[in-house]
């Protein structure tokens, strides 16, 4: 932030600003599902600025040129891991050229990982998978009680990306029905967190009782420029 920034509390910055923040090889994570709560234009500007070799952690690949589906389809993605790929042809075919890495991860695990990250855990206990070789692998197992689980370790991330339909100028948000999908976990496992916001309000604007993601979790927001659908069909 600015000094006045500072100042005033405000963690407003530019979509440019943003984008500037998320280099060639880091680790993003994004939340949103099939599209719907993806904060779409830092991901075009990150495609603008051609940003390469990404690790992206979201709970799906999205469509090709829908939300996250988008940095897949531009190849700015070397790794991504997620709950699945199958809406977004593109995906697959990377995987099976070996150009795109692809860690799968049930979604309720995916969620709880990226929660334990948020949190400060070093990872959770499941049970599920216990047994078959092309789920557990060489993943580390405790016994507990009478039962066994494997420890599937905490996702964080370099860079935390949310959209939120509403938000303060100091990062409290809150979301739009089903759109609010994995952002509230997600906003907490970032080094940095930047939101997406469709509206920029004063600070004391939104009543307490409202708020999803307290201030206290984001570094940086943004007013989001929707979503330029003539832009992403001409880039794809």
């Amino acid at each position: 932030m600015t000094n006045e920034n500072k100042d005033n509390l405000s963690k407003v910055i530019s979509i440019e600003e943003a984008g500037k923040k998320i280099v060639d090889g880091s680790t993003i994570m994004i939340g949103g599902f099939g599209g719907v709560g993806n904060p779409p234009s830092i991901i075009q500007q990150i495609i603008v600025n051609g940003t390469n070799e990404l690790t992206v952690i979201c709970n799906d690949a999205g469509f090709p040129n829908i939300g996250v589906g988008q940095l897949v389809t531009n190849k700015s993605v070397r790794k991504l891991i997620a709950s699945h790929i199958g809406s977004n042809p593109k995906a697959g075919e990377q995987m099976t050229e070996g150009t795109l890495e692809v860690v799968f991860s049930p979604q309720g695990t995916l969620a709880e990982r990226i929660r334990a990250g948020g949190v400060g855990l070093g990872g959770v206990l499941i049970d599920i998978g216990i047994g078959n070789p092309k789920i557990d692998g060489n993943k580390e197992k405790v016994t507990v009680g009478d039962s066994q689980y494997m420890i599937e370790t905490a996702l964080t991330a370099d860079i935390s990306l949310v959209y939120a339909k509403k938000g303060d100028e100091f990062g409290n948000l809150i979301y739009d029905t089903s759109a609010r999908n994995t952002n509230p976990l997600v906003a907490m496992a970032g080094m940095i967190t930047i939101a997406e916001v469709e509206e920029i309000v004063s600070v004391g604007d939104l009543h307490p009782e409202e708020v999803v993601t307290p201030g206290a979790f984001v570094d940086y927001i943004v007013k989001s420029e929707g979503v330029n659908w003539s832009w992403a069909w001409e880039k794809m």
